[in-house]
Order: C-alpha cells, then sequence, then structure tokens
C-alpha cells in the first residue's frame, strides 16, 4: 500500500477515480431495486431535470447510482487518455460531477456542451488534454440540455424529438465553446476566494439564456419535481454508501502511511493551501477525503436532512472541495454561520408577518451550505469570524439566485458565493487585516 503514497498525483488521482465510480457500481447492483436498474436509467435520461429534482424518485436508487457510474464511467476514460494528468482542479470537477448524477446530470444529457468544448479546442488548437477539466464543468447546466431536448417551448414533456435535439446540441455546442475562455476569467473575478470558480460563467451563461429562451418569449416551464417527490429518500442508504466509501479512504490511508500528525499539518498549515494531494502527499489527501466525508455526513446527520437523491449528491458536491482548499477546520465557521443566521430569521420572520422557510434543515437550506463551504479560503485568510460572516450573506441570498437563471445552472450555491466574494472580498481587503498581517503586527509590538 505505502506504494500507492509514492504514485505521482494525476497516476493516484485516477486510481481514486476509478474507486469512486467502482463504488457506485457496486451499489447499483445491490440495492434492493437493482431488478428495476435498467428501466429507472430510462425515466431519468427520459426526465426533465431542473434543480432540484430528486433522482431517486424519478429513477428509483439503483436506476441513480447506475447513472452516476456510467458517467463517472465515461469521464474516468477521458482522464485516461494519452496526456491527460488529473490535478486537485480535476479531484472538484469529477467529484461535483458525481454528485449532481442523483439530480441533475445523466448519461445523455452531457454530452452537447462535452462536444462544445472539443470544438473549442479544435478551433483554437488547444491540446484537448488540457481541456477536460473544462469539459466536467460544462455539465453544470446539463439540466437546461435535457429541458431543450425533452420539452422546449411546451410546458408538459413531449419526449425526443428532432428540433428539441437539434436545439440542445447547438445551444450545448454555443456553451461549451465559450466556456473555457469564462473559467479562465472567473479567479480573477472573485480572486480565489470560491473553490467553485467555474459557477461563475456557467451561472453567468444560464442566466442568460433563461432570459433569452425564456423570460424573453414570455415562456414559463414549472419546476420537475412532484409534490412528495423529494419525500422519496434513504437514510440508510446514503449513511451505508457514504460511511463505506469514506472509511475505506481512512483505512487505506492510514496503510499507504499517513500518521495523525500528517493530516493535523493539513489541518492547522497557516499557509493557504489549494492543493492538498502535491502539497501534502497522496495519503494525506486520501485521508482528508475520508475524513471530511465523514464530517459531511455527521452534520447532515446531525440537522436531520432528508436523505434524498440531491441531499445524497451534494454530500459529494461539498466533498468535491476536498483536494482544493477544504477541510473540517475551515468548513465548521461556515457551517456555524449558516445555523446562526436560520435561528435569527426563524426568529425574526414571525415578527414581520413572513412566512419563514429556511429552517436548516429546509431542502434548500441544507443543499446551499453544501456549496458555501466553497468560501473557506475567507476563513483560511481572514480568519474563522470572516468566514462565518461570508457563510450568514450566502444564506441570505442562495434561495433567491434560482430565479436568475430559471433552475438550469447546477452550480447555483457556488454562483451564490461568487457574488458574495465580489460584494465581501473588496471590503476586506480595504477595512481588515489577514491573518498574517495581524500575526506579523503583533510580533513587531512585542519587539
Amino acid at each position: 500500500m505505502k506504494k500507492l503514497n509514492a504514485l505521482s498525483e494525476d497516476r493516484f488521482l485516477k486510481l481514486f477515480f476509478g474507486f469512486i465510480t467502482l463504488s457506485f457500481l457496486v451499489a447499483a447492483v445491490c440495492v434492493p431495486d437493482r431488478g428495476d436498474m435498467l428501466s429507472g436509467l430510462w425515466r431519468i435520461i427520459t426526465s426533465p431535470a431542473k434543480i432540484s429534482t430528486n433522482y431517486f424518485y424519478v429513477g428509483g436508487y439503483a436506476g441513480t447510482f447506475l447513472n452516476t457510474a456510467l458517467v463517472c464511467a465515461v469521464f474516468l476514460g477521458i482522464y485516461c487518455l494519452p496526456g491527460v494528468k488529473p490535478n486537485n482542479v480535476s479531484t472538484l470537477a469529477f467529484l461535483l460531477t458525481a454528485g449532481f448524477c442523483t439530480w441533475g446530470i445523466n448519461v445523455l444529457n452531457i454530452w452537447p456542451t462535452v462536444a462544445g468544448v472539443v470544438l473549442y479546442g479544435l478551433v483554437k488548437k488547444e491540446p484537448l488534454p488540457g481541456l477536460v477539466n473544462a469539459m466536467l464543468f460544462s455539465t453544470g447546466i446539463a439540466p437546461l440540455i435535457s429541458e431543450l431536448l425533452l420539452r422546449y417551448p411546451n410546458t408538459e414533456t413531449i419526449g425526443f424529438n428532432w428540433p428539441g435535439l437539434g436545439l440542445a446540441l447547438l445551444v450545448g455546442l454555443i456553451i461549451g465553446f465559450f466556456l473555457p475562455a469564462g473559467l479562465a476569467h472567473s479567479p480573477k473575478v472573485h480572486k480565489g476566494f470560491d473553490l467553485y470558480s467555474a459557477a461563475l460563467p456557467i451561472g453567468m451563461t444560464a442566466f442568460l439564456l433563461n432570459a433569452i429562451l425564456y423570460n424573453t418569449m414570455g415562456l414559463k416551464v414549472d419546476d420537475v419535481p412532484a409534490i412528495g417527490g423529494m419525500d422519496v429518500a434513504s437514510q440508510m442508504t446514503a449513511n451505508i454508501f457514504c460511511g463505506a466509501v469514506f472509511v475505506i479512504c481512512i483505512v487505506v490511508a492510514f496503510l499507504m502511511g499517513c500518521k495523525p500528525k500528517d493530516y493535523w499539518k493539513l489541518l492547522v498549515d497557516p499557509e493557504t493551501v489549494t492543493n492538498f494531494s502535491s502539497t501534502y502527499g497522496n495519503a494525506t489527501f486520501l485521508m482528508n477525503v475520508g475524513v471530511y466525508g465523514l464530517f459531511i455526513l455527521g452534520y447532515y446527520n446531525l440537522i436531520g436532512a432528508t436523505f434524498n437523491g440531491v441531499t445524497f449528491g451534494i454530500i459529494f458536491c461539498m466533498l468535491a472541495c476536498c483536494n482544493s482548499g477544504s477541510h473540517p477546520f475551515n468548513v465548521w465557521p461556515i457551517m456555524l454561520g449558516y445555523f446562526v443566521a436560520s435561528t435569527v430569521c426563524g426568529w425574526l420572520a414571525p415578527l414581520v408577518g413572513g412566512n419563514f422557510a429556511g429552517a436548516i434543515n429546509a431542502q434548500a437550506i441544507v443543499v446551499g451550505l453544501c456549496y458555501a463551504n466553497g468560501l473557506s479560503p475567507i476563513s483560511d485568510k481572514y480568519g474563522w469570524r470572516y468566514g462565518f460572516a461570508a457563510a450568514i450573506l450566502h444564506y441570505l441570498l442562495v434561495t433567491s439566485v434560482p430565479k436568475l437563471h430559471g433552475g438550469f445552472c447546477l452550480y447555483n450555491g457556488g454562483f451564490t458565493a461568487a457574488l458574495i466574494c465580489m460584494v465581501l472580498v473588496p471590503e476586506l481587503e480595504r477595512f481588515f487585516r489577514t491573518k498574517e498581517e495581524r500575526k506579523a503586527l503583533k510580533a513587531q509590538k512585542t519587539k
């Protein structure tokens, strides 16, 4: 096992992606409704997928796990092509895509935008191995592809049709073609304080297309989930699957040679580190996957979240930052901020005659917290109080942002985090000192 720790980052990450893919495939053939696996997958493929669509309700547990395994296998195969070297950003892209496979992405609606990224590479003569991460990030707008493919401009699902296929392909090619430029520019906007960096160009694209294709045309399509659809959930399935995956990661990390002091160094490192696998080694990165994963799972159990397909998926969407900067020590202030904001708003809303729907275990808030963890660099650089404040702002905005993009952007919470950065970071830079600056000032005073 210790030889795994000596592998290059890209080779180890390919193995890790393979483990995640295999885990979902094994789960698909082990859950009780495995006999309905293929028909469940077909229902997922042939259904619209606006957020938030519970694939456990649409296609059953086996169909959902099979869909995730197939999408993961597709992208694992792409990462294994000659010249492709996965890195920390690839970890974020892969786990994020896997998480969305239980509530918005399927093995059919990924292709038009992926083809658009390929087209961009061919036109700009850029090597395709360097564009693989962009291919995965492009699927963040997959619900729009399903919408165009299956029912646009109707309000009811009409199924596959040639005009829908042509429109979905055209729009997907356009999105994928222009996305790489947006991905390159996004960090300049939020200055690296939003780990879900791809959410900004995807969110803006969804906002633009929702305005053009729907609002301007006077079209309004109802959300997909039927009444009671979000109630199809299984706490046992989520806990057994996630618990097994994360415990295996911890055990393997120990066998690879990770010691508690190695992981502790990652947790308390005063520097802002955005690539754990290359900085601390494969074993320590894998330890963070397991520990941070159990930390997330424990939080959602503690607040009483309903473990439907959406909640199950966001565990992996939140875990996606495990190689890019997030860990329990810089995320707990964000969780605390959400809890305090929910408590205060729950107390204030009745006083002003409001109908409060932002309880800490409400579906939209559970999902929102997942992406608020992308603000962990604020905790790292400025301290936990500022991460706490950023989380409160995120809580206040996250349920309003879907109105901008019409439910077509799976990166809704990450898009919200980018908006928070655009507002908050300039004020932090102007009025407050970083942890390093405060430490240097304190040292200067003691001389």
